[in-house]
């Protein structure tokens, strides 16, 4: 993506910031996107609490969370000469995808609902790269730099900063019309726009439903998230052996976790995207865990084209779907998909389907 150097350039005295604003809201709407805000590139109290964060160690293999220095906590140093973030939001929840109830089938596998459709850094990237064009085509040239989940960037913070909601005590970012269920990318500007206003309140109150719901007492406190026992990092991040004691309480989550969502009062409000791209494909919010642990890699690449999901491989992918068929009714198509395994080539999958197997009393080594 095409990005201007920020740095040293004097902006026309002749453009309304003010109407910009405005023009720049009603573009990003036919864009797809269902709200923008605008903030000054500062994080507040956050920065700390990142400090704070990384000194506990809580995020496990996560190196990149810690490096980068303070570019991660001041925009202006990764991009040079940002005067405003432009923070965008869509909504990604499927219609009709009854996943709440997938999690007491035992013989389902669970995928985070974000993940059921395409990628969608690729698709908020492109739209946030219209959107870019499209201020070009009202005032000429001006500096910015788009990102989607990538490069050091407190997107949760920046998008609190910008009105579009309040950390959770779940550490999600929570809107009071849309719930969690949305996706965020920002674009940093040269734009001396006008700031929105931050929520001046939090709206949890007493709530410690998401605290309570967390399978793997990930939660130490409140907004503190211990990544190194949270599904989500477990399955995704993680690279090697799941530790034995967070197997069981994991079920058949096999790509991320949702249950500090689903019990959010705040997602009642959540809205259903009409976005075809987060539609599910290949039957992930239907397959059960034997009929994904069933995919060779080839069938894994095919399927995951375009996905997030791919990014862990085939090898974790199985190793997720072990532990869950551990977890599993101890069925014939279960058993029969775990001993079909049981001789992988990889030592981190055998270890898996090892450890399922015994849940079910069978030894790894038996017939």
């Amino acid at each position: 993506m095409q990005s201007l150097n920020l740095s040293n350039r004097t902006m026309p005295e002749s453009i309304d910031y003010h109407d910009l604003a405005e023009q720049i809201r009603s573009l990003a709407n036919q864009l797809g996107f269902q709200q923008l805000g605008i903030s000054a590139p500062h994080i507040g109290e956050h920065e700390q609490h990142l400090a704070q964060w990384l000194d506990a160690g809580y995020h496990g293999e996560m190196e990149w969370m810690a490096s980068h220095g303070s570019k991660r906590t001041q925009p202006a140093e990764l991009v040079p000469g940002t005067q405003r973030v432009i923070s965008v939001r869509m909504d990604y929840l499927p219609g009709d995808s009854a996943m709440t109830q997938r999690l007491s089938e035992r013989d389902a596998a669970y995928v985070s609902r974000y993940a059921l459709g395409r990628d969608y850094h690729k698709l908020i990237r492109r739209r946030l790269q219209k959107l870019a064009d499209a201020i070009q085509a009202l005032i000429g040239p001006f500096g910015y730099r788009a990102f989607v989940d990538s490069a050091p960037v407190m997107e949760r913070a920046l998008a609190a900063g910008s009105g579009l909601g309040w950390i959770g005590k779940n550490s999600m970012l929570i809107n009071r019309k849309a719930g969690s269920y949305f996706f965020l990318g920002e674009l940093y500007t040269d734009l001396p726009l006008p700031v929105d206003a931050p929520q001046q309140s939090e709206h949890c109150g007493n709530c410690t439903a998401c605290l309570e719901r967390c399978p793997t007492q990930a939660f130490v406190g409140d907004k503190v998230l211990d990544a190194r026992r949270c599904i989500s990092y477990l399955t995704i991040e993680l690279k090697g052996a799941i530790p034995t004691d967070l197997r069981a309480p994991m079920g058949n989550r096999v790509f991320g976790c949702d249950d500090c969502q689903l019990v959010c009062p705040w997602n009642r409000f959540a809205k259903a995207t009409d976005e075809p791209d987060f539609s599910p494909r290949h039957r992930l919010d239907q397959a059960s865990l034997a009929e994904l642990f069933s995919w060779d890699e080839a069938t894994f690449l095919a399927n995951t084209e375009g996905s997030p999901i791919r990014r862990i491989g085939h090898e974790r992918w199985l190793r997720n779907l072990a532990v869950g068929l551990g977890n599993a009714n101890s069925s014939i198509p279960v058993l029969e998909a775990l001993k079909a395994r049981r001789n992988h080539p990889s030592e981190l999958v055998r270890e898996h389907v090892a450890w399922a197997l015994q849940q079910h009393g069978i030894s790894a080594a038996a017939d």
